[in-house]
């Protein structure tokens, strides 16, 4: 009788626990739009190298694009913090051209700019750094990717 006790106890437990662990999910259905899933994609950049700021933008592109052409909806966010702030900053993004283009043509992909990294850059150069009318600034970029995360977002840095 002990043995059955322990054994529906034990069942509840992992039931309990397969809940919480599908919660993230959960959350993430209760978001889908009238016509299918949404797709949600978090594109990190942290580095101030050319290339690695234009594939960020191919990927997205694609991304977009793709999904697009098979009728389902995607988000896409661009994180940028540290080095990658440079990415939106107007007086040094050498992709700045595709970022406007972006705000015109892709609704969809947003841009977040990193407050700790903004107050640290203010810091050192003794000036606010001038970003992209496009980019959101988020207190903390590494804290903003925890929580797409947990909700479910997939986050790539290409």
């Amino acid at each position: 009788m002990f043995h059955r006790l322990r054994l529906s106890l034990l069942t509840i437990l992992c039931s309990m626990l397969a809940g919480l662990a599908l919660a993230p999910q959960a959350l993430a259905a209760e978001q889908d739009s009238d016509w299918g899933p949404v797709h949600r994609l978090v594109l990190q950049i942290s580095d101030s190298d050319p290339a690695k700021m234009t594939s960020v933008l191919n990927v997205a592109a694609n991304v977009s694009r793709h999904y697009s052409e098979i009728g389902e909806e995607v988000e896409i966010r661009i994180v940028a913090f540290n080095d990658g702030l440079d990415m939106l900053r107007t007086d040094r993004s050498p992709v700045l051209d595709r970022l406007d283009s972006f705000s015109q043509s892709m609704p969809n992909v947003t841009f977040n700019a990193c407050g700790n990294t903004i107050d640290s850059v203010t810091r050192s150069e003794g000036t606010a750094p001038p970003i992209v009318q496009s980019a959101t600034t988020v207190q903390a970029a590494v804290v903003t990717l925890i929580e797409l995360d947990e909700a479910g977002w997939t986050i790539v840095r290409p």
